[in-house]
């Protein structure tokens, strides 16, 4: 399976002078995870993820008054629709996040969540083995 297979092509795409709470909200309405932040003034494909929202709010920024932008990642390990989900997982685990950007000539083509790597996984699965003994 190849992450074309389990990325969302729906991405949230947010400007970086949005506010960490406007940024939360709009990510909580879809149940997402992570948005990419579109910064045209430096050219730059950045993500920001719950997790960056949780720790700058844990660190005591002001959710109204913080910019997505100044909290977003943006030297980003990227996908290709191309890799196969081992590559991808792979990449998250070395790099210690849970969410790709996937890139095609290098545009937004979707992005790729740990959940999503894992939803391929277990739908392709074959049945469990049966056990072979009872417990009593």
């Amino acid at each position: 399976m190849h992450v074309r297979d389990g990325m969302s092509t729906e991405v949230l795409t947010i400007e970086p002078t949005r506010t960490l709470r406007e940024a939360a909200a709009l990510m909580a309405r879809r149940h997402i995870g992570a948005s990419v932040v579109l910064d045209p003034a430096r050219s730059a494909i950045c993500i920001l993820t719950e997790r960056d929202i949780l720790d700058a709010i844990g660190a005591g920024a002001d959710p109204d008054a913080e910019l997505a932008g100044t909290h977003a990642t943006c030297d980003l390990v990227v996908a290709s629709r191309e890799w196969s989900l081992e590559q991808a997982a792979a990449a998250m685990v070395r790099g210690g996040f849970r969410h790709l950007v996937v890139l095609e000539d290098d545009q937004v083509a979707g992005i790729l969540a740990m959940r999503d790597i894992v939803r391929c996984w277990v739908r392709n699965q074959v049945a469990p083995p049966r056990p072979t003994a009872t417990v009593p």
